[in-house]
């Protein structure tokens, strides 16, 4: 009987754990990425009244008689299935798709490492993209030029970053010109309606604005045309001279209406102006007619500032499925700042939870597998989202249930075992 009442106290202990568990789940219910736990029962220890006993000389075997002395807690494991989504539209929640978890730091060096699921971040007064509590979010920076490196530090957002300016290197005509358009009379005439004109804007090293107007002036042959450079003016109107200076290009057309493969396709556009610097490292700015046409529709060729820009500060930024953060310029330009590093485990289930939902790693959950997100089994990152607890509230309600009548069961093996001894002790009356 002694037995029997340890046995339902242990009963008692696994089901008040159990109970803990539950409560736990439920209480987190509405916690950010919250995982929810699942605790196992296992019988501590069976004593054995007599052992098992071979077939011979004509009797049969027999089997091992043994008493249970109780359960014990065989496991309490942590669920790693993905919540459900919570759209927020910040562009600072962040949530992971697939495998994969946030990798955390409140160390200068990035060496002490947490790991979370929970992408409600900030942004601090230096910019830093950080966690509720402060641990600083870490990922690949990226150099001047926006190409993502694999030196690992602190996502960064500066909002008094800046891009230079950049001068136009390559200039593309795009469009048509009608084959219909006569053999125009007089083209140094600007009032001539069979001369074509269009311009574009370029820049130079400085980010200062230049407009280059074009002239297209069709040849007496039908699939001939004559390009130049009439004028290069500042914002002052200055006019700036070109070298070839006003030397036409001719162009010739297939009969198919593209540009004859044995045509000129492109030509050279040099500006001179003191203190500043065009186009590439010799000066050049390159001019691609490989994109014109010549079919009998409306005449709407054009030119194309391929790059050069003025120079811009950062107004915005954004995060994209690959958790590269994209810095939002004033001037259009975009340019990478960073990409968020994400971990994987070879088992989640060994990660040790420390609080604030924190991860760390330990000997059963394997060294922490460091990549991208959207790549090599790293699920892409939605920005704007929230990631939801995956406690089923039906579930851990059916659990509750079971764990009380559990307990109430294993509360009358206490009381049965009580009134069993008292009418031991009664016999001696």
């Amino acid at each position: 009987m002694m037995r029997s009442m340890y046995s339902g106290v242990s009963g008692l202990r696994v089901h008040q754990n159990k109970m803990d568990v539950i409560s736990n789940n439920i209480a987190n219910v509405n916690t950010i990425a919250y995982k929810r736990g699942t605790m196992t029962f296992q019988e501590v220890f069976s004593q054995v009244i007599r052992g098992a006993s071979a077939p011979q000389d004509g009797r049969g075997g027999t089997n091992p008689q043994q008493i249970g002395l109780g359960v014990s807690v065989g496991s309490i494991n942590t669920i790693h299935t993905k919540g459900p989504a919570q759209r927020t539209d910040n562009p600072e929640d962040l949530m992971i798709d697939g495998e994969g978890f946030f990798v955390v730091s409140a160390d200068p060096n990035f060496e002490n490492r947490y790991y979370t699921r929970a992408g409600n971040f900030t942004l601090d007064r230096d910019g830093n993209l950080v966690t509720a509590d402060g641990y600083k979010v870490l990922g690949y920076l990226a150099d001047e030029d926006g190409n993502i490196t694999s030196q690992v530090g602190g996502i960064q957002i500066n909002r008094s970053e800046t891009v230079g300016a950049t001068t136009t290197k390559k200039i593309e005509i795009r469009g048509n010109l009608d084959s219909r358009t006569p053999a125009a009379t007089d083209p140094d005439n600007p009032d001539d309606e069979n001369v074509h004109y269009a311009d574009t804007v370029i820049k130079d090293s400085l980010g200062n604005s230049y407009t280059v107007t074009f002239r297209f002036v069709k040849d007496e042959d039908p699939n001939t045309w004559l390009v130049d450079i009439v004028s290069v003016k500042g914002a002052d109107e200055e006019d700036f001279e070109t070298n070839p200076s006003n030397v036409p290009i001719e162009i010739t057309f297939a009969d198919n209406g593209k540009l004859d493969e044995d045509s000129t396709n492109s030509m050279i556009l040099t500006i001179t102006k003191a203190g500043v610097s065009f186009g590439d490292d010799d000066g050049n700015i390159t001019i691609d007619f490989s994109q014109l046409t010549q079919y009998a529709n409306e005449m709407d060729a054009k030119p194309y500032a391929v790059d050069g820009n003025s120079s811009g500060k950062l107004e915005g930024y954004a995060i994209d499925a690959s958790g590269i953060v994209v810095g939002i310029f004033t001037n259009g330009e975009r340019k990478a700042l960073a990409q968020i590093m994400l971990a994987k485990f070879d088992n989640p289930m060994g990660l040790q939870k420390i609080g604030g939902n924190l991860f760390v790693d330990t000997r059963n959950s394997g060294e922490p597998q460091l990549g991208r997100a959207g790549s090599s089994g790293y699920g892409p990152i939605a920005p704007g989202t929230l990631e939801m607890s995956n406690v089923d509230l039906s579930l851990e309600f059916t659990e509750m249930i079971t764990t009380q009548r559990g307990f109430q069961a294993n509360s009358r093996i206490i009381t049965t075992s009580d009134e069993m001894l008292q009418e031991l002790v009664n016999m001696k009356r």
